[in-house]
């Protein structure tokens, strides 16, 4: 075995626990966020007319530093709390797009023009995504979230110390079904990861041509790219040559979804919604990568 496949199964093995654990700790802090503030006030908060519910799902993705994955706890609360699904799906998106973490290295990677520009063209697009799916009527492809006997416990906040069994056994209740897909999705990721080498991408998406820009988003979304692995990624790829619309395309498609989300978003969305959710990081990541060398 050489040494990238045993560097890349150490690296994916590292991935798989961190996974498990941020899930089960931003689940965990849901179920008790959820518990202390009540269904029906987080449904009303979340509610409101055509365009604040996204609105309202944007802002709340772009203040929960979350990676792709680990996004799903807080959508699954959502989709239990019964907030709007406009909402929901505005969040699912800018979530780990509009982040400050991953804004943030876009401004130390390229310029703080460039990161405005990035969060304009994301922002809109995200906001336009969410509307046409909710006029699609695409919420009829969210499957029923399994939730254990605590879920349905509308009893008053009993304090911290009596809430965080509930709690727990809640976001195990969470966890449980995407289980299996995470194993599942992080292994098919860690092949892609150990057998894409660099090379390969900047022979198929390097340059500046149009068409490396949606080529180079086709590329990203298999990939799990973490965000701390962006900056020297994108270092990397620029430095060898790599025109700045196919780097942003690569870095939004394998920040904004990945094998290991979308195995798991399996088991929430039915195939016409994970395709849609497919379709509109690819539509996103080519959009920034025609728009940022512009703004450039």
């Amino acid at each position: 075995m050489s040494d990238k496949w045993v560097d890349t199964i150490k690296t994916f093995s590292v991935i798989t626990v961190e996974l498990v654990a941020l899930f089960l700790i931003v689940a965990f802090l849901v179920a008790l966020v959820q518990r202390r503030v009540g269904e029906k006030r987080l449904q009303l908060w979340m509610g409101g007319g055509t365009y604040v519910a996204p609105l309202k799902g944007i802002l709340l993705g772009s203040v929960t530093p979350f990676c792709s994955c680990s996004t799903l706890p807080m959508l699954m609360g959502m989709i239990k709390a019964g907030t709007p699904f406009t909402g929901a799906a505005a969040f699912l998106i800018a979530s780990p797009l509009l982040d400050p973490i991953i804004l943030g290295v876009i401004w130390m990677l390229f310029s703080w023009q460039i990161m405005l520009g990035y969060a304009v063209v994301t922002f809109a697009a995200t906001m336009l995504i969410s509307l046409a799916w909710g006029k699609a009527g695409l919420e009829r492809y969210v499957r029923r979230v399994k939730v254990s006997a605590e879920d349905h416990d509308d009893s008053p906040w009993q304090g911290l110390r009596r809430e965080i069994e509930p709690a727990w056994n809640q976001s195990w209740s969470y966890f449980r079904p995407l289980a299996v897909p995470l194993l599942v999705g992080v292994s098919v990721g860690a092949v892609i990861y150990g057998a894409v080498p660099e090379s390969f991408l900047m022979s198929v998406a390097g340059g500046n041509a149009l068409w490396a820009v949606p080529l180079a988003a086709l590329v990203g979304i298999p990939l799990y790219i973490r965000t701390e692995s962006i900056l020297p990624i994108g270092l990397a790829l620029t430095s060898a040559g790599m025109g700045l619309g196919p780097v942003f395309a690569l870095v939004i498609a394998g920040a904004g979804a990945s094998i290991p989300e979308l195995s798991m978003l399996s088991s929430i969305f039915k195939p016409k919604l994970v395709m849609a959710f497919v379709g509109s990081v690819f539509t996103v990541a080519v959009a920034g990568g025609l728009i940022m060398p512009m703004v450039a």
